[in-house]
């Protein structure tokens, strides 16, 4: 008798291990995130680098630009390298850019591409006037400027 009890307990035991390792968090949601759908005037519209601050001109082999995708997407070069990541708009015109990624090829001038990437990875809002597109940091300061591709 005391092997059948003794045999049942160890039975018991194995069982609840079992369940308890494969049962799920309860915190964890089996739903699938929302999907992004983005729309308006910087979306699906591609985007060339005019300005770095308020005047400066930058010297790059291509002409930078970017482009922002109905599903939340980035995509666009620095005038050197091609970079791909995520963007969020706001209320009040604000702009997150975030995981930007590139490709790493070495080009005449990688300081004036960094400024265009910098430019993006520090915008907070943004500000359109007819064709053209500013993007201001945190502190109110003009970034720099972009006009719309025909």
């Amino acid at each position: 008798m005391k092997i059948k009890v003794g045999a049942t307990l160890i039975g018991v035991a194995a069982a609840l291990l079992v369940s308890a390792c494969s049962s799920t968090p309860e915190h964890e949601s089996k739903e699938k995130p929302e999907s992004v759908t983005l729309s308006g005037p910087l979306v699906d519209q591609r985007w060339n680098l005019l300005l770095v601050g308020t005047d400066e001109r930058v010297s790059l082999p291509d002409t930078p630009f970017f482009q922002i995708g109905g599903d939340g997407s980035v995509s666009g070069s620095d005038g050197c390298n091609r970079f791909t990541g995520s963007v969020n708009l706001r209320e009040n015109q604000r702009i997150e850019f975030s995981q930007l990624a590139s490709t790493r090829m070495a080009c005449p001038n990688m300081e004036d591409a960094k400024r265009v990437t910098d430019m993006l990875d520090t915008a907070y809002r943004y500000l359109i006037d007819h064709d053209r597109l500013v993007f201001f940091g945190p502190d109110s300061r003009v970034l720099g400027g972009w006009r719309e591709a025909n």
